[in-house]
């Protein structure tokens, strides 16, 4: 059986969570506390040297880490990924565009905000993610415009990649009202049979 080494609150988790559970595979998903630095353990720097979750441990004990990595390689050979090369290009576009531009400010906002790690070092930061987590918004409201998901019309990894810290960004500060496509596709994403909310373990 696959096991999962997680963080319940992580968005990077929360994606491979989801395929997961669209895909109907059964996993063992093993919680690691990030903040009491449980990524920082001999054991686990031996699966990850990066000390990052998630982490995929295959069933021959092959461990894969990199959240859209894990993705890629579960979506594979699936309806969630593209077959044709343009389109498959396209979804690592975004992908790539997630952890550049998107995930870097939206998802540390939110961690500083939710665990109560915002210091004053801290505060003149949180200003200039936020003014690049909204840009990355405004990239994805206009790229929405007439479209329902991000790739050829058809829910693919993109979106999975993309939706799993979006939908939370309120918690890191960020107002989701000026992104009416934003939130429309959200809502469809949501709305997929086999969906799991990001606090189910």
């Amino acid at each position: 059986m696959l096991r999962l080494y997680d963080y319940l609150s992580s968005g990077n988790g929360y994606k491979i969570r989801i395929l997961l559970s669209l895909l109907g595979i059964p996993f063992e998903r093993i919680e690691l506390d990030i903040v009491a630095g449980e990524t920082r353990t001999p054991d686990f720097l031996a699966r990850n040297p990066n000390g990052r979750i998630p982490v995929l441990e295959l069933e021959d004990g092959t461990a894969l880490a990199e959240s859209n990595a894990i993705l890629f390689y579960l979506a594979d050979g699936t309806p969630y990924l593209p077959e044709g090369r343009l389109q498959r290009a396209q979804v690592l576009q975004w992908m790539f565009f997630e952890q550049y531009s998107h995930e870097p400010n939206i998802a540390t906002s939110r961690f500083w905000l939710t665990h109560g790690l915002l210091t004053d070092e801290r505060r003149p930061l949180l200003a200039q993610k936020h003014a690049l987590g909204v840009a990355a918004l405004g990239v994805m409201e206009r790229h929405l415009a007439g479209r329902d998901f991000f790739v050829g019309q058809r829910y693919s990894i993109a979106d999975i990649a993309l939706y799993a810290y979006t939908h939370v960004a309120g918690e890191g500060g960020f107002d989701l009202a000026p992104h009416p496509n934003v939130r429309a596709w959200l809502a469809r994403v949501a709305d997929r049979p086999g969906h799991v909310p990001i606090t189910r373990g």
